[in-house]
């Protein structure tokens, strides 16, 4: 059976014991819903009772701690969308297409505890009736019986709550570690939260940058998950072009949420909001989240920046589909900006079996004398940038066109077509070879327009600052060279958004080595099916 689009788990454990049963309750459900989880919890609800009536859990640490165990299992099960509801009374985004218990929490015959996830999800969430209702594991998965015996808890101190509540990142790929975080704001707030979401200039020193969704998308999540774990709740989603936003500012905010590491800015605003005149506001800190699975150059907490260093080599969208291309050999276009390391990603993937074709040594071939643009090229620019042995003067020809758009476009007009026409036959040579991969290594792919040449393209990224470090120790060249030539170039983010994949060199070469050979995999996964090796 296929899985559901969206699914509603009524958990029934006491918050005390949640935290050792999370992990199993969402193994299981994650196999049987494919997109939203959404989670509705109300400790001791027996489902097999008549008409159980919604309620929302008590607000205190043990809800929290409940809450970061069931985000963190959560986390374990890549791609779960999970969404943990705090306050029963309005339908959801996504309606839920299969209501989901656990066994173990759900003792009787299962016709009255379906009929009871039914009335349930009714009352709470206006679902429609008769909703297909399944219970996951069995007897013994988790059950009451098997777990130690509860000390009874001293009773807990409510969490403090604020009229205006306050809270700041760049919710990128909405995780765990956020939702925990803005569950956490939602438990604060009585009447409304301001989430001011990171744009501009803040995103620019952020690890892979140009992955980051853009500012409507990631508002967009925001508020959808927000407005489905606690309806009552006023939102406003604001971009934020500095680090304090309208934090400092407004004079209704009582509390701003942060973590660990945030907790030094928390600090900042304050200090800003003295300055204009306000008080300052209380700080709610929040735990860092670890992440089990965080890989080797990867950050210890749950991080967005893991998440997209996680795409790299991956298919970020689906490759052309171009009939006027033949299936057979699949051409990789592989591109990136001067210091980006893609000559370093394409020997890698010659060593994987590729057939490589260098797009540079063709543009020297075409230069040559007797070559197919050497006549056009010297009529066009002049007998000065001939040397005395008869060679085009590259550096001659580069000082002409340098900065001047219309000299630019006259040269790659004459020399980009006959570069084409030679990477053709070059596929071609591969064909007749039997190779099933052709990678075509070219700086400019996408501004001469190659793109239609190849079946996917992929790009080299590499932060600023790197980049220039490395054309200045490579070339020579002063600091402002360096940055002159990286921004006469298409940036990154213009690249990545014509990509199917995404490939960077900023850490060892065995990290690499390993984004080249997952995608060099997944490339085979793709493959497969056009009966290709």
């Amino acid at each position: 059976m296929p899985p559901f689009a969206s699914g509603l788990l009524v958990l029934t454990a006491p918050l005390p014991v949640l935290p050792r049963r999370a992990a199993a309750a969402l193994a299981a459900a994650a196999g049987v819903v494919a997109g939203p989880l959404y989670v509705h919890l109300q400790p001791g609800l027996l489902l097999s009772a008549p008409a159980p009536l919604p309620a929302a859990p008590p607000a205190g640490p043990a809800l929290l701690r409940a809450l970061d165990a069931l985000y963190a299992a959560a986390a374990a099960q890549r791609g779960l969308d999970l969404r943990v509801l705090l306050s029963p009374g309005r339908r959801l985004a996504r309606p839920p297409r299969v209501l989901l218990a656990s066994a173990a929490e759900a003792p009787g015959p299962p016709g009255p505890v379906e009929l009871g996830l039914q009335h349930l999800a009714a009352a709470a969430y206006g679902c429609p009736p008769r909703l297909p209702a399944l219970l996951l594991g069995g007897p013994g998965d988790g059950s009451p019986d098997g777990d130690p015996a509860e000390e009874p808890e001293e009773p807990e101190a409510a969490l403090p709550d604020f009229s205006d509540v306050a809270v700041g990142g760049t919710f990128d790929r909405l995780h765990g570690a956020h939702r925990l975080l803005l569950s956490a704001c939602c438990l604060l707030a009585r009447h409304r939260l301001l989430a001011g979401v990171a744009d501009g200039d803040l995103l620019r020193h952020k690890v892979l940058a140009e992955l980051i969704e853009p500012y409507e998308v990631r508002a967009a999540k925001l508020r959808e998950f927000l407005e489905d774990v606690k309806p009552s709740l006023r939102y406003d989603i604001v971009p934020l072009a500095d680090p304090y936003g309208p934090s400092v500012t407004d004079p209704d905010l009582q509390c701003l949420v942060v973590s660990e590491e945030t907790r030094r800015g928390g600090e900042a605003v304050n200090k800003k909001r003295l300055e204009n005149g306000l008080p300052e506001l209380a700080l709610y800190e929040i735990l860092l989240m670890k992440d089990p699975d965080h890989g080797q150059n990867e950050e210890e907490k749950i991080s967005s920046s893991s998440l997209r260093q996680r795409l790299l080599g991956t298919l970020l969208r689906p490759p052309r589909e171009d009939p006027a291309l033949p299936s057979r050999p699949y051409v990789i276009g592989l591109t990136g900006g001067t210091g980006s390391g893609k000559t370093s990603i394409a020997k890698l993937l010659g060593h994987l079996g590729a057939f490589l074709i260098d797009a540079d040594k063709l543009g020297h071939a075409v230069y040559v004398p007797g070559g197919p643009a050497y006549e056009r090229v010297v009529a066009t620019f002049g007998a000065e940038i001939v040397n005395e042995d008869g060679t085009i003067n590259r550096k001659a020809l580069g000082a002409k066109v340098f900065g001047n758009q219309e000299r630019l476009k006259s040269l790659t007009d004459i020399v980009w077509p006959e570069i084409a026409r030679m990477v053709k036959e070059q596929i071609r040579e591969a064909d007749a070879q039997g190779k099933a991969v052709c990678v075509l290594d070219a700086a400019v792919l996408l501004e001469a327009g190659w793109q239609d040449m190849v079946h996917e393209v992929w790009t080299a990224v590499i932060p600023e600052e790197e980049a220039v470090k490395r054309i200045m120790a490579r070339d020579g060249l002063s600091e402002e060279a360096a940055r002159s030539r990286l921004r006469s170039q298409m940036s990154n983010s213009q690249r990545v958004e014509q990509s199917q994949v995404v490939l960077c060199t900023l850490w060892e070469p065995d990290i690499t080595r390993a984004q080249v050979e997952k995608a060099w995999d997944l490339l085979q996964q793709r493959l497969d099916p056009r009966g290709s090796p």
